[in-house]
């Protein structure tokens, strides 16, 4: 297909798969697209054994790995001497009202949590960890030994670091933004693509719908050249790639699609709540990580968004107190606990309300290129006598 995207990549269609589980990586990035790895709660080991499991099963077909590294949270290390960022020393944060909220809540829905001990939900999180200097870069030099073919940053512009050996081993280097203003400042600091995710994206998430940040981010990059952007948020039909496409998208960007298909990770349970659910049962809500984060509404979204909860702690905070809990949740649910049923959530976008089967990666990425032609043709008929 004719696209920079493609060529930058060198993949047969411009479709990016964000996952975290490591065969729908391999499986896109073998039917034409790409598969990215989103490595943020990896610890170095396990990356390492992950990326060495699809160099010797994605048949040589190009994939990426997706770094988180946000500007901004509290007590974040920015340099090799340890050194903390003065906009954002180190706090001590009393986050007792919001551990004695989440006991409560799962002891309401018949979850013991003797084992969720104030030092468990108080511990830096994995994610936390990987995002300062010393863990993003000890997570990028394992991501630089094998052969990636695409660097991501989400949450903010890369860090230095990364962008110099992106550059220097002639890797193209994406961010994902939510505002035209955050385009233009990755562009600044030279970012090769730009992933404008509108606020129907799961997970991390701003507020700008897709259908208005697609052309207002395209038009705010004309001025620093032919710098492609991947459409994201929402995405989870060929005719909506299309119809990004038409808007000046040069591919785009999904991550929701993938979590109900045969290969996926994804919880069972929730995997079966996904099928069932509507485009309006997700939640944009601070209650998993601190930063607004888009999920499958449940019984925990709920919970934390009524009067009596208290406010979610900045990022790392919510982290630490989140997933413990979380985690101890998804087990339980799997297990068949009811309760845990009713608890348990997962980041998801709004097209949620369109994964309505289960199927397989490869079918999914077949029927985006047929949903695409169709959508392409339809609209080359609006021009025909």
């Amino acid at each position: 297909m004719k696209s920079k995207i493609c060529d930058m990549l060198g993949i047969d269609f411009p479709l990016i798969a964000f996952s975290h589980c490591r065969d729908v990586v391999v499986e896109v990035s073998k039917a034409g697209g790409m598969g990215v790895l989103g490595a943020a709660p990896l610890h170095a080991k396990d990356l390492a054994m992950t990326l060495d499991w699809i160099d010797d099963n994605i048949d040589g077909k190009p994939y990426g790995v997706n770094i988180i590294v946000p500007n901004k949270y509290v007590g974040k290390i920015t340099d090799e001497k340890g050194s903390v960022d003065k906009k954002t020393p180190p706090e001590k944060i009393d986050s007792t009202a919001q551990r004695n909220f989440v006991r409560k809540l799962l002891n309401n829905y018949g979850i013991d949590t003797s084992d969720l001990t104030d030092d468990l939900m108080q511990r830096k999180p994995r994610i936390a960890k990987n995002a300062d200097f010393s863990g993003n870069s000890q997570i990028l030099d394992i991501a630089l030994s094998h052969p990636v073919k695409l660097l991501c940053n989400s949450l903010g512009v890369p860090p230095e670091h990364m962008i110099e050996k992106a550059k220097e081993r002639n890797i193209p280097l994406a961010a994902l933004v939510g505002k035209k203003e955050h385009a233009i400042n990755q562009a600044k600091a030279g970012v090769d693509i730009i992933v404008a995710a509108g606020g129907e994206a799961g997970g991390h998430c701003g507020e700008i719908s897709t259908l208005v940040l697609i052309p207002e981010v395209c038009e705010a990059l004309r001025d620093f050249g032919d710098i492609p952007v991947l459409a994201a948020g929402g995405i989870v039909t060929g005719s909506q790639m299309a119809a990004c496409m038409a808007m000046g998208a040069a591919g785009v960007w999904t991550g929701s699609v993938w979590l109900t298909t045969a290969e996926a990770e994804t919880n069972p349970v929730v995997k079966e709540k996904m099928l069932a659910a509507r485009s309006s049962d997700t939640v944009r809500s601070r209650n998993r990580s601190g930063k607004p984060s888009r999920q499958l509404r449940s019984a925990w979204t709920d919970a934390w968004e009524s009067d009596i909860a208290p406010e979610a702690l900045p990022m790392p905070f919510q982290t630490s107190i989140a997933e413990p809990a979380m985690a101890k949740v998804l087990k339980l649910a799997e297990s068949g606990h009811e309760g845990a049923k009713e608890l348990a959530s997962y980041f998801v976008g709004q097209g949620v309300g369109m994964m309505n089967q289960q199927t397989t990666v490869r079918q999914v990425v077949y029927e985006f290129m047929d949903n695409f032609i169709e959508a392409s043709e339809r609209l080359q008929s609006f021009n025909q006598e």
